[in-house]
């Protein structure tokens, strides 16, 4: 889908976009095999460099570079691209505001590989371990997990970020991420009834009576919501290229979650206070 991108150019909107689809121009190579198409007077000149521009910084793998031009709305277009290169990444804390609260537990799912990061044991190796990847994906991380991961680690995450909130809204999809799950059919079993602020309370449970059970409860609650993070990106990646103009693009295989290696203990969720299911 990327290269039938248009949207990151210079004075390039939603409507000019889709009359470069309907006229014919589906790829950069169709726009360069045309020449110079100005989108506005002013700007007359700059397509045909984008374009060149375009191209370079694809091969070069920067997705950063389309990342920081296209809207938060229009991020899924880089997933196909680099979905071999996204870390799906969700993080517990202690509360709000940081600060005051901190990060408890990160999970960090590649498709292939999950790993965890615990406060006071291996959290700082995230730091190191999420420069190797060039697109982001979360679920409402632009507002949270993003802004507290770079005050709690004073590290810029300057790669692609795609936020699904706010690539699945325009789908009809809103809401939290168990109420969108459930909108796909997604069941979290013993984990159903679980949300952060039973996560905080795992948390400071483990730490007073020492009981793992509590502990990998809550990285069972963690890693669950990265696991869920990549069929949620395909569909959302299949859904808007469904809704676009016939492009030589092809839907993506659609993915199972993965399973959870971690399992949740039920006995300590009733002593946090949570109703099983």
């Amino acid at each position: 889908m990327i290269t039938s991108t248009f949207r990151h150019l210079p004075g390039v909107g939603a409507a000019f976009e889709e009359r470069l689809w309907r006229g014919g121009c589906l790829t950069w190579q169709d726009a360069a095999a045309r020449g110079d198409i100005p989108c506005r007077k002013h700007e007359a000149g700059t397509f045909a460099t984008g374009i060149a521009d375009s191209h370079a910084r694809l091969a070069a793998g920067d997705a950063a570079w389309f990342g920081q031009r296209l809207g938060a709305a229009d991020q899924w277009r880089l997933f196909a691209a680099f979905r071999h290169q996204t870390a799906y990444v969700d993080i517990e804390t202690t509360g709000l505001g940081w600060p005051e609260s901190h990060i408890t537990t990160i999970a960090l799912w590649d498709g292939f590989q999950l790993r965890t990061y615990r406060h006071g044991d291996n959290l700082e190796a995230f730091a190191d371990d999420i420069r190797d990847y060039k697109l982001l994906v979360t679920f409402n991380g632009r507002g949270f997990d993003a802004p507290f991961i770079e005050q709690t680690f004073r590290q810029k995450l300057d790669m692609a970020h795609l936020d699904l909130r706010w690539v699945l809204k325009p789908l009809g999809y809103s809401g939290g991420l168990k109420r969108v799950e459930q909108a796909f059919g997604l069941d979290r079993g013993g984990l159903a009834g679980v949300d952060g602020y039973t996560a905080v309370m795992l948390w400071h449970h483990w730490k007073n009576s020492g009981d793992d059970r509590a502990l990998e409860t809550l990285l069972a609650y963690n890693a669950e919501d990265v696991l869920t993070l990549e069929p949620l990106a395909v569909h959302a990646y299949n859904a808007h290229l469904a809704g676009l103009p016939a492009l030589p693009e092809h839907p993506l295989p659609q993915c199972l979650r993965a399973e959870n290696p971690f399992r949740a203990s039920a006995e300590v969720l009733r002593r946090v206070g949570v109703r099983a299911a």
